[in-house]
């Protein structure tokens, strides 16, 4: 803690105080998680404020520990702006791609409805029914009840069922700093590549360009099989998109610093 760099703190200051204030004023989550940009919550600044904003105190814990401890040591070496600068973008990357998936995802439901009488004002009604906040309803009971809601429409249970899943991807928000987070590590993997880390429930050093892509590629399985290794309600692709952005980034400040040094010039 000693060690934590001046935009670090401010990062981990705002983080805390968006987390309190979650609580505080509950509705403050509607406005700042990150909702699918085609649904009736969407708001242009969520893709930043995301980021600030934690669904529980084990999740701020470990992306607040990982800043520290990585995010540290790069704005040591960087400079402030030079970090800022990284971590937003990776933040806004890992938005970019997340929702990109959700895009996908959501029409290659869409295409899959037999009812060709469903009328677009229908589909966006049913797509922006709140199913998910405040409702008590679980699993199959949740279901159910979305089920009586929309028994007006005379929807077969093939088609209702795709809607059901569409709105449900439509309705839920993404927060954290994990996307940041990601790109952070690949960035502290490309600067320190034989820095030994170790995970929490495997107490074994690994090299950091080792430890990294596993980590990443771990995401990406769990992103495209549905098994997490490490829980439910987790955006893999964000995480991914992190990366990924962190990765593109390093990559084009390596090859230009490469370029710019060379002896041939």
């Amino acid at each position: 803690m000693n060690n934590m760099t001046d935009t670090v703190k401010q990062l981990l200051i705002i983080n805390v105080l968006c987390f309190i204030g979650s609580f505080v004023v509950p509705q403050s989550n509607d406005l700042l998680a990150l909702y699918y940009f085609e649904s009736d919550k969407f708001q242009f600044w969520q893709p930043i404020t995301h980021m600030f904003m934690h669904g529980s105190p084990m999740h701020i814990f470990f992306n607040m520990f990982a800043l520290i401890s990585f995010g540290s040591a790069l704005e040591h070496f960087w400079g402030a702006k030079k970090f800022l600068f990284f971590y937003l973008s990776c933040g806004l990357g890992a938005a970019l791609i997340h929702s990109g998936v959700n895009y996908y995802e959501i029409h290659t439901l869409l295409d899959q409805l037999q009812n060709s009488a469903i009328t677009s004002a229908d589909i966006h009604t049913i797509l922006n029914t709140d199913f998910v906040s405040g409702n008590q309803f679980q699993g199959q009971l949740l279901y159910e009840n979305a089920q009586a809601t929309f028994d007006k429409l005379n929807l077969n249970g093939d088609d209702f069922k795709i809607l059901f899943d569409a709105a449900i991807k439509n309705q839920t928000a993404a927060v954290g700093a994990s996307g940041a987070i990601y790109g952070l590590l690949v960035a502290f993997a490309f600067m320190f590549p034989n820095a030994e880390l170790m995970m929490m429930f495997i107490p074994v050093p690994i090299k950091a360009k080792y430890f990294v892509p596993v980590i990443v590629l771990l995401d990406l399985f769990s992103g495209v099989t549905g098994f997490s290794l490490f829980g439910g309600n987790i955006a893999h692709f964000a995480h991914v998109g992190g990366a990924l952005i962190g990765f593109i980034m390093m990559w084009y400040w390596k090859k230009n610093q490469f370029d710019q040094n060379r002896w041939d010039r």
